[in-house]
Protein backbone atom coordinates (compact mmCIF):
# COMPACT_ATOMS: atom_id res chain seq x y z
CA UNK A 1 0.00 0.00 0.00
CA UNK A 2 3.25 2.05 -0.03
CA UNK A 3 1.80 3.29 -3.64
CA UNK A 4 -0.98 5.28 -2.08
CA UNK A 5 1.39 7.10 0.67
CA UNK A 6 3.09 8.36 -2.74
CA UNK A 7 -0.10 9.15 -4.24
CA UNK A 8 -0.85 11.56 -1.67
CA UNK A 9 2.37 12.65 -0.93
CA UNK A 10 3.10 13.53 -4.60
CA UNK A 11 0.31 13.75 -6.36
CA UNK A 12 -2.74 15.16 -3.91
CA UNK A 13 0.04 17.54 -2.15
CA UNK A 14 2.10 18.15 -5.42
CA UNK A 15 -1.32 19.40 -7.28
CA UNK A 16 -1.89 21.55 -4.63
CA UNK A 17 1.11 23.19 -4.44
CA UNK A 18 1.36 23.10 -8.51
CA UNK A 19 -2.44 24.97 -8.22
CA UNK A 20 -1.22 27.10 -5.32
CA UNK A 21 1.26 28.69 -7.89
CA UNK A 22 -0.89 29.19 -10.96
CA UNK A 23 -4.06 30.74 -8.76
CA UNK A 24 -0.81 33.12 -7.45
CA UNK A 25 0.86 33.85 -10.93
CA UNK A 26 -2.95 34.82 -12.38
CA UNK A 27 -3.61 36.94 -9.54
CA UNK A 28 0.11 39.06 -9.74
CA UNK A 29 -0.62 38.68 -13.86
CA UNK A 30 -4.62 40.43 -13.11
CA UNK A 31 -2.93 43.01 -10.80
CA UNK A 32 -0.37 44.09 -12.91
CA UNK A 33 -2.79 44.72 -16.09
CA UNK A 34 -5.61 46.55 -13.93
CA UNK A 35 -2.64 48.89 -12.69
CA UNK A 36 -1.76 49.26 -16.55
CA UNK A 37 -5.42 49.29 -18.12
CA UNK A 38 -6.13 52.56 -19.22
CA UNK A 39 -10.26 52.88 -19.26
CA UNK A 40 -10.07 55.98 -21.56
CA UNK A 41 -8.86 53.64 -24.58
CA UNK A 42 -12.03 51.23 -24.42
CA UNK A 43 -14.92 52.40 -26.42
CA UNK A 44 -17.17 49.90 -24.97
CA UNK A 45 -18.26 48.31 -21.85
CA UNK A 46 -18.18 45.12 -22.40
CA UNK A 47 -14.98 44.98 -24.16
CA UNK A 48 -13.68 46.45 -21.10
CA UNK A 49 -15.41 43.91 -18.68
CA UNK A 50 -13.80 41.31 -20.88
CA UNK A 51 -10.47 42.74 -20.52
CA UNK A 52 -10.61 42.83 -16.63
CA UNK A 53 -12.63 39.30 -15.97
CA UNK A 54 -9.98 37.42 -18.24
CA UNK A 55 -8.37 34.13 -16.49
CA UNK A 56 -10.57 35.71 -12.76
CA UNK A 57 -12.75 32.31 -13.17
CA UNK A 58 -9.25 30.30 -12.52
CA UNK A 59 -8.55 31.65 -9.67
CA UNK A 60 -12.58 31.47 -8.14
CA UNK A 61 -12.03 27.53 -9.90
CA UNK A 62 -8.99 26.51 -7.41
CA UNK A 63 -10.21 28.01 -4.62
CA UNK A 64 -13.52 26.45 -4.79
CA UNK A 65 -11.67 22.75 -5.23
CA UNK A 66 -8.97 23.09 -3.20
CA UNK A 67 -10.57 21.89 0.07
CA UNK A 68 -11.61 19.19 -1.97
CA UNK A 69 -8.37 17.91 -3.41
CA UNK A 70 -7.34 18.57 0.56
CA UNK A 71 -10.46 16.53 1.51
CA UNK A 72 -9.57 13.65 -1.38
CA UNK A 73 -6.23 13.16 0.26
CA UNK A 74 -7.50 13.74 4.01
CA UNK A 75 -9.68 9.95 2.52
CA UNK A 76 -7.13 8.57 1.14
CA UNK A 77 -4.58 8.84 3.94
CA UNK A 78 -7.16 7.42 6.54
CA UNK A 79 -7.55 4.79 4.33
CA UNK A 80 -4.06 4.03 4.16
CA UNK A 81 -3.96 4.43 8.06
CA UNK A 82 -7.10 1.83 8.62
CA UNK A 83 -5.00 -0.66 5.95
CA UNK A 84 -2.26 -0.37 8.04
CA UNK A 85 -3.74 -1.45 10.75
CA UNK A 86 -5.67 -4.51 9.37
CA UNK A 87 -2.19 -5.33 7.84
CA UNK A 88 -0.03 -4.75 11.02
CA UNK A 89 -1.80 -4.31 13.66
CA UNK A 90 -2.26 -2.08 16.15
CA UNK A 91 1.06 -0.18 15.55
CA UNK A 92 0.62 3.47 17.02
CA UNK A 93 3.38 4.70 14.78
CA UNK A 94 1.92 3.55 11.45
CA UNK A 95 -1.42 5.22 12.31
CA UNK A 96 0.28 8.39 13.95
CA UNK A 97 2.05 8.58 10.22
CA UNK A 98 -1.13 8.02 8.08
CA UNK A 99 -3.00 10.22 10.27
CA UNK A 100 -0.14 13.09 9.83
CA UNK A 101 -0.22 12.88 6.28
CA UNK A 102 -4.07 12.83 6.27
CA UNK A 103 -4.34 16.23 7.94
CA UNK A 104 -1.39 17.50 5.89
CA UNK A 105 -4.01 17.18 2.81
CA UNK A 106 -6.25 18.85 4.70
CA UNK A 107 -4.21 21.78 6.45
CA UNK A 108 -2.99 22.18 2.37
CA UNK A 109 -5.51 22.27 0.67
CA UNK A 110 -7.05 25.18 2.90
CA UNK A 111 -3.69 26.87 2.19
CA UNK A 112 -4.70 27.14 -1.35
CA UNK A 113 -8.08 28.18 -1.10
CA UNK A 114 -7.95 30.63 1.29
CA UNK A 115 -5.32 32.91 -0.35
CA UNK A 116 -6.88 32.02 -3.89
CA UNK A 117 -10.52 32.95 -2.76
CA UNK A 118 -8.92 36.22 -0.86
CA UNK A 119 -7.44 36.99 -3.94
CA UNK A 120 -9.98 36.23 -6.70
CA UNK A 121 -12.35 38.72 -4.44
CA UNK A 122 -9.85 41.89 -4.31
CA UNK A 123 -9.34 41.26 -8.06
CA UNK A 124 -12.88 41.18 -8.52
CA UNK A 125 -13.76 44.23 -6.29
CA UNK A 126 -10.92 46.37 -8.26
CA UNK A 127 -12.47 45.17 -11.64
CA UNK A 128 -15.75 46.51 -10.42
CA UNK A 129 -14.33 49.67 -9.35
CA UNK A 130 -12.22 50.19 -13.18
CA UNK A 131 -15.75 49.55 -14.03
CA UNK A 132 -17.35 52.24 -12.37
CA UNK A 133 -14.79 54.09 -13.21
CA UNK A 134 -15.35 53.93 -17.24
CA UNK A 135 -19.17 54.53 -16.23
CA UNK A 136 -18.49 57.81 -14.45
CA UNK A 137 -16.40 58.51 -17.12
CA UNK A 138 -18.62 57.91 -19.90
CA UNK A 139 -21.54 59.48 -18.41
CA UNK A 140 -23.15 56.34 -18.52
CA UNK A 141 -25.60 54.35 -16.02
CA UNK A 142 -24.85 50.71 -15.56
CA UNK A 143 -26.27 47.70 -17.72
Amino acid sequence: MDWLHTIIDYGVLGLLLTLSVIALSLALERFLVYRAVRIETFADRKELELHLTHKLHLIATIGANAPYIGLLGTVLGIMLTFYDIGTAGFDTTKIMQGLALALKATALGLLVAIPAVTLYNLLLRRCKVLLMQWEIRDGRKGI
